[in-house]
């Protein structure tokens, strides 16, 4: 099967150590093709060429911001074209989405349970949110959110550093 792994080398739970590992199980099954983003909007424009590209899979490292943007690139695959299968590896600090789907929040356990589940032909769809506006048309998986809620999350979302491990859930104090 012909894969896409969009890897975000700013994930915040893992090293190149990790990523080396995870990308060794991977290609000993898949054909795989590694791209590294270098820019915000990079995974989803990635992800929007995949099918173009003749990708049958497109797999991504890295948080939430990582998913949604793969998400929205997927969606944007032409009509006359398969939308590629999609498969997450968490690599962020919080990685909800992947934690409702019940995969495991370690990398290369989640790289372990993707490949056993692309083995046995599982998979599974999932129902997906969207906010149209004048300026914007996005999809997102797991919530959205303005106001307080959305300030709050910009104002917890300061980098962990690089292997320190995914971050204590943030808890409002209210006053």
């Amino acid at each position: 099967m012909r894969a896409l792994f969009i890897v975000n080398p700013q994930a915040t739970t893992t090293t190149s150590r990790t990523r080396e590992v995870i990308v060794g199980a991977l290609a000993a099954e898949l054909n795989l093709t590694v791209v590294e983003t270098t820019h915000r909007d990079h995974a989803s424009e990635l992800a929007r060429k995949a099918a173009t590209d003749g990708f049958e899979l497109v797999l991504s490292l890295g948080g939430d911001g990582t998913v949604n943007e793969v998400v929205n690139g997927l969606l944007a695959t032409p009509d006359d074209l398969p939308r590629p299968r999609y498969a997450v590896i968490p690599g962020g600090s919080a990685n909800v989405f992947i934690r409702s789907l019940g995969v495991p929040g370690e990398p290369v356990e989640a790289a372990g349970a993707v490949l056993e589940a692309i083995r046995a032909g599982r998979e599974r769809e999932i129902n997906l949110g969207r906010i149209t506006s004048d300026e914007d048309d996005r999809h997102f998986t797991f919530c959205a959110g303005f106001g307080w809620d959305a300030t709050s999350s910009s104002r917890s979302s300061t980098r962990a550093p690089r292997g320190a491990g995914p971050r204590p859930p943030c808890t409002p104090k209210w006053r």
